[in-house]
């Protein structure tokens, strides 16, 4: 099974006007925090707020009468689940989607309201997979894998022929894998169109398939990754055998990065970004060596992300940044003593967001008290300013 950049090209025929042609932008900002020279490739842009429609049409696109009628199924945790819904009611094909157990609500309400039929079942993908094969045979209906198909995978290489039409002097393009479809497409049409561009896969570092298989290892997967979309225990026979000769690299990436990479696009770029989709930006910050000083394309692709999680990841990187910071004060049990140490922090410029007041711990003297307040700060040098007033009002605290 070969892909070719004659079929990306015909993808990208089938496809034009039915899906986004996102914009690919410089970003000043996030080149001077990652040292390397950024561009952005908008796939959250998408109806479905994520690149899986480009595959997804393209396959649905070149079923024939009979195949249309009896509808498809597949297995995904969300954004191939809604390209397919969506393209699928638009094009009068029934659709039926096996969603593990886990995946974001949102996900899951989202494919709901395109019209298809949502069904979940297992705790991962690959419990969700055989499912949806098992259903494919009851039912008669046409399997639509959402990575190990040649022809979703070249609906997803579309988007290399785009970044390299707006930025054709782009030298690196770290790519996400879970099962390896968007990568064996980008990877495929970016090297036919300029040989000598470097190709960097991106995982999460508990679910290291690719890796795994590329070094000929039994790598344990499993855990909860706030990249859901790519976090994939067994990568495709058929993207493995087409992106492996095509790719240079393969980075293991930290929770950390993923979060702090979602934090960015959102305070800096003002955009929503998955953890998956924040999976190529969260390469550079992991590895900024790696690509310090070259040309970047990052692709963001995708926004479903549910918004208690964001709300999450917002507020434990304002934490990290000792932006949000809880600080301990232990001093007498007296009247005015929180009055007086509000006053500190007040006219430090800080903001108290909570306090816990509490007289019944036993490492506390009994004519003592102990409080709990977090603040607010500009950054860790504010907060160290406000420690450092408190301190020499008598009031020593200790972050917790």
């Amino acid at each position: 099974m070969t892909l070719s950049l004659d079929d990306i090209r015909a993808a990208a025929d089938r496809i034009r006007g039915h899906v986004e042609r996102t914009p690919c932008r410089y970003s000043r900002t996030l080149s001077e925090i990652t040292g390397a020279q950024v561009w952005v490739k908008f796939e959250n842009l998408q109806f479905t707020a994520a690149y899986k429609e480009r595959g997804a049409l393209n396959k649905l696109s070149m079923l024939n009468a009979e195949e249309r009628a009896r509808g498809v199924i597949a297995a995904s945790a969300g954004n191939h689940a809604q390209g397919l819904a969506y393209h699928g009611a638009r094009l009068g094909i029934p659709v039926t989607i096996v969603m593990p157990r886990g995946t974001p609500f949102v996900k899951v309400q989202h494919t709901q309201a395109h019209g298809a039929e949502v069904i979940i079942f297992g705790d991962t993908y690959d419990e969700a997979a055989g499912h949806a094969q098992q259903l494919r045979e009851e039912r008669g209906l046409v399997f639509v894998h959402p990575f190990d198909d040649v022809d979703v995978m070249a609906g997803q290489g579309t988007i290399a022929l785009e970044m390299l039409e707006d930025v054709p002097e782009l030298e690196v393009l770290p790519v996400p894998i879970g099962g390896g479809g968007l990568i064996s497409g980008v990877a495929t049409a970016a090297k036919a169109l300029k040989p000598d561009i470097h190709i960097i896969g991106v995982e999460p570092a508990m679910y290291p398939s690719f890796t795994g298989k590329m070094r000929g290892m039994n790598n344990q997967s499993g855990g909860q990754t706030i990249a859901e979309g790519i976090a994939v225990k067994t990568v495709g026979e058929k993207t493995y055998s087409i992106c492996r000769p095509l790719i240079d690299d393969v980075l293991l990436i930290e929770e950390s990065y993923f979060e702090r990479g979602v934090s960015l696009y959102c305070n800096v770029e003002k955009t929503i970004a998955e953890g998956a989709g924040a999976a190529s930006l969260a390469a550079l910050l992991a590895y900024p060596e790696r690509f310090r000083g070259k040309k970047c394309g990052l692709i963001l692709t995708g926004g479903n992300i549910d918004s208690r999680l964001l709300a999450s990841v917002l507020t434990r990187e304002l934490v990290r940044a000792q932006r949000l910071v809880s600080l301990r004060i232990i001093g007498d049990d007296r009247p005015g003593l929180l009055a007086t140490v509000s006053a500190v922090i007040g006219e430090g410029g800080a903001n108290i967001i909570e306090v816990a007041h509490n007289r019944l711990a036993l490492d506390v003297p009994a004519k003592g008290a102990e409080f709990d307040i977090m603040i607010e700060t500009r950054d860790a040098q504010h907060t160290q300013e406000i420690m450092d007033a408190l301190r020499e009002r008598g009031y020593p605290p200790r972050a917790v």
